[in-house]
């Protein structure tokens, strides 16, 4: 048989020689910046984030959140909304469906109930009164939320989605993004995750599907030339 299409590839290289291979040559047209962004933080939440306090809280880049203040701050000055969401149940954890039942410990996901200092966004984050923000239940920030509303209502055409973890709820609100028809952009610096591979294999993955994968530079060169 004539092979023309791809067997799956195995030549041992790591997730991150994968992805700065992509990102050094580009195989296909970036989606782009439209005229109109918003910034989507996701998940930016102390059970995430304060790894001096949670076993759950990662780091990948030290100045994320910086990052992350940077660019929500440059898009208020531009009149563009700044979106800030997090997850969290009820006590009983009855509104978190199926993705609650693999584990029931103090640090499983539905245990991070309202109110709690897991849900508290980091002290970090610059939020301000006027930034969209809510409590979503599964990974995406578009699910049973009101955020397609908001970003249509606003005259958005131009997502962009930081925060954690780069392989769940980043990659879940980039994939949901462009399935609503938004430009989708991950900045790189923005996102974490608990192991490079996944990180580096979901940005690739992005990068080759959903999104375009920048540096927050890009984001920040954009915003500050309109």
């Amino acid at each position: 048989m004539t092979l023309i299409g791809t067997r799956m590839v195995s030549d041992g290289k790591t997730a991150r020689q994968l992805f700065e291979e992509v990102m050094a040559n580009p195989a296909r047209n970036k989606f782009g910046f439209g005229d109109k962004l918003a910034i989507v933080n996701v998940d930016f939440q102390q059970a995430y984030t304060r790894t001096d306090l949670f076993k759950t809280a990662y780091e990948t880049d030290p100045r994320q959140i910086e990052y992350a203040n940077i660019i929500s701050r440059l898009a208020r000055e531009k009149g563009m909304p700044v979106v800030w969401s997090r997850v969290g149940y009820k006590e009983d954890a009855g509104d978190a469906g199926v993705w609650g039942t693999r584990t029931d410990t103090p640090d499983s996901l539905q245990n991070i109930k309202y109110g709690s200092e897991r849900h508290a966004y980091d002290p970090r984050c610059e939020i301000d009164a006027d930034d969209l923000q809510y409590t979503k239940r599964m990974p995406s920030a578009f699910f049973e939320t009101p955020l397609a509303s908001y970003l249509r209502w606003h005259k958005v055409d131009t997502v962009v989605v930081t925060g954690g973890s780069t392989s769940g709820c980043v990659r879940a609100t980039a994939v949901d993004a462009l399935s609503y028809g938004f430009r989708t952009i991950v900045p790189i610096e923005t996102c974490a995750d608990k192991h490079e591979s996944y990180h580096f294999a979901n940005l690739t993955d992005l990068q080759l599907k959903y999104a375009d994968v920048e540096p927050v530079q890009a984001v920040i060169d954009w915003l500050e030339a309109r």
